[in-house]
């Protein structure tokens, strides 16, 4: 690194004082003036800040130019902020000042075709650039630790300024805040790991590999929550976004009414159409003033917050997020019978139809907090179909009533397809669970590779031992919800390199039934099954493995590789070539050499199993 770039980065004071970042938003006008904007941020964050946004504009810059980016455009806002009312810098809109110090760089010469156009048409061309297809890599060296610890002990602001650049660079469409807890989390696993004076633990690199966990974990799993809420914004668009907020704010704010509920589903979508651009600065702005809301109007909103509210603006989001739903109001009718007796509602229904159906899944989310959003969504979608078949009949009244029945219908199918489950979880365990799943999971999409197949069941099964063990009212949005955002990766997967047309059809048709049509997915027919070639089936010597986890996962590859193979199988065909390999690795793992014992057992399992498969 330059003498210059780390004069610039002993600027950079700890991450510590975002925990101070402004608790109100009294000057989160719009557009906020970069004084204001610094005034409101302090310099040390508000340099952090410029770190990530130059990071996740301009990928291929390096550690010096973000750095020295941030310093230029942090001592102009100082500047400003100084007084420096002569400078005509000081009145450009803040995102302007950002891209013209992107633009007036040397050696970012993959840039000028943007930057040779205009704004907005410069921005948009800016952002197309982003690529957020890498992968994400641990900013953690458990290979270097005593190095780290050295160099943290010398200078730590370096450290904590090159995680920010490092995951912002990767994850360019991330929240802000997200990654700012980040680097507040690793520099206090670098104080922990290396004892805050430079002394290191008996074993730092250990220290690393054990608390890395919980600084990347939240920033993946941020990730992918942002990743799945854009990815539903473009492929089903903002009208489909607007109802799952609808449906989610009004359960989590039942005491709101319907148009303090409506604002704030407006300014959300719009604020996740500012963030999926990967417009840092409109997102961050958009993200404060919805907090700032929430807050200032808990009275209407919830009586859950408060404590939510009283922490910075940095943690509160989350907070808020993690919150229980309000209570019900004491006078909330169970019903809404005037969605289906009133005589007027095939008029109110032809008048606004968007507002109609948006105060149906205001009131009917409101009362069902034990709804998971999207079944809400399906039972809207219902509400819908419904009036647009009766209001065509001669007596909707009656028909309409008709309309509950199917409503029960749904949700008795609901709520039963996640007992099952939660049952099947609570008798066969994880392991025997994440079986059952990749057993109907393979034969769906045979197309995934061994690796996804097993990771996206250990998710499932994941969500199985969380949810199942809560009580009914909370056990399906927990479920369902949960659920949807491994469905989505796999539709994402999707987009990225098709699967097959069930899959297909699934992931594009509707949004909220999304869930049940994957369910009742079965064996892909346009699938060719593996031939039995010699090198199909191998039993190498680590089946003798006493480390469970790496011996279960060889048997998952091997049950995957089985139902490729013969997707037809049956269970009582499964159970008796899983008791014969069974048998056959048991009596080669006693043998002094188990390797040779494979080689001659295993050709013969394979041709009893293929009789067994065959008859």
């Amino acid at each position: 690194m330059s003498c210059r770039a780390r004069i610039y980065l002993l600027l950079l004071l700890s991450l510590t004082v975002v925990r101070a970042l402004p608790r109100s938003s009294q000057d989160t006008e719009e557009g906020a003036s970069i004084a204001q904007r610094f005034a409101q941020l302090q310099e040390d964050n508000f340099r952090a800040v410029a770190i990530v946004m130059f990071a996740q504009y301009v990928q291929g810059g390096s550690f010096g130019q973000a750095v020295r980016m941030a310093e230029e455009v942090t001592a102009l806002a100082r500047s400003c902020a100084a007084g420096a009312s002569d400078n005509p810098e000081c009145l450009k809109p803040l995102d302007r000042i950002f891209l013209d110090t992107i633009c007036q760089e040397e050696d970012l010469p993959w840039l000028s075709e943007c930057c040779a156009k205009e704004d907005p048409e410069r921005h948009s061309c800016l952002l197309s650039l982003k690529n957020s297809s890498r992968a994400f890599t641990s900013p953690f060296d458990s290979t270097n630790a005593e190095a780290v610890c050295k160099n943290y002990s010398q200078s730590p602001q370096p450290l904590t300024a090159h995680f920010l650049y490092e995951v912002s660079r990767q994850r360019p469409f991330l929240y802000v805040p997200t990654i700012l807890a980040g680097a507040a989390r690793y520099e206090e696993t670098l104080k922990s790991c290396c004892r805050g004076t430079g002394a290191p633990t008996p074993d730092p690199g250990e220290c690393f590999q054990r608390q890395a966990p919980k600084v990347v974990k939240p920033i993946k799993e941020d990730g992918l929550r942002q990743e799945h809420t854009c990815g539903i914004l473009e492929k089903f668009g903002e009208r489909t976004l607007q109802a799952l907020k609808l449906a989610q704010i009004s359960q989590k704010f039942p005491r709101a009414d319907f148009g303090t509920v409506s604002k704030l589903v407006l300014d959300v979508a719009a604020m996740h159409r500012a963030c999926c651009r990967g417009a840092t600065l409109d997102c961050t702005s958009a993200r404060e003033k919805i907090l700032h809301f929430i807050c200032s109007h808990q009275a209407i909103l919830s009586s859950k917050i408060q404590q939510c509210c009283e922490k910075p603006l940095l943690q509160r989001s989350e907070c808020i997020i993690s919150a229980e739903n309000d209570d019900k109001p004491a006078g909330l009718s169970p019903h809404i019978r005037e969605f289906i007796e009133d005589k007027g509602i095939c008029q109110q229904f032809a008048q606004e139809k968007d507002k109609h159906l948006a105060r149906f899944l205001y009131e009917y989310a409101r009362r069902h907090p034990e709804f998971s959003a999207q079944m809400l969504l399906r039972i809207g979608k219902g509400y819908e179909e419904l009036l647009k078949e009766c209001c065509r009949s001669g007596a909707p009244e009656s028909c309409c009533r008709r309309g509950e029945e199917e409503l029960k219908k749904h949700i008795y199918e609901t709520e039963s397809v996640m007992k099952s489950s939660c049952d099947i979880y609570k008798e066969k365990g994880d392991y025997y669970f994440q079986n059952e799943l990749l057993l109907s999971f393979t034969k769906k999409m045979p197309q995934l590779t061994s690796a996804e197949l097993i990771k996206f069941t250990k998710q499932m099964t994941t969500i199985g031992s969380k949810c199942c063990q809560l009580s009914q009212e909370k056990l399906l949005p927990c479920a369902e919800e949960s659920l949807d955002l491994v469905l989505g990766e796999i539709c994402r997967r999707h987009l990225r390199d098709p699967i097959n047309p069930g899959v297909c059809h699934c992931c594009s048709s509707s949004y909220s039934f999304r869930r049940p049509c994957l369910g009742k997915l079965e064996i892909d027919e346009s699938f060719v099954p593996l031939s039995l070639t010699p090198g199909l089936f191998t039993f190498p010597e680590d089946l003798c493995t006493n480390q469970e986890e790496k011996l279960q996962q060889r048997k998952q590859e091997m049950l995957i590789t089985l139902i490729k193979y013969k997707p037809q199988i049956s269970q009582a065909q499964l159970a008796s070539v899983t008791a014969a390999f069974a048998t056959m690795r048991e009596q080669c793992c006693r043998q002094s050499s188990p390797g040779a014992c494979f080689q001659t057992q295993g050709p013969e399992l394979i041709k009893r199993s293929e009789k067994l498969l065959s008859a």
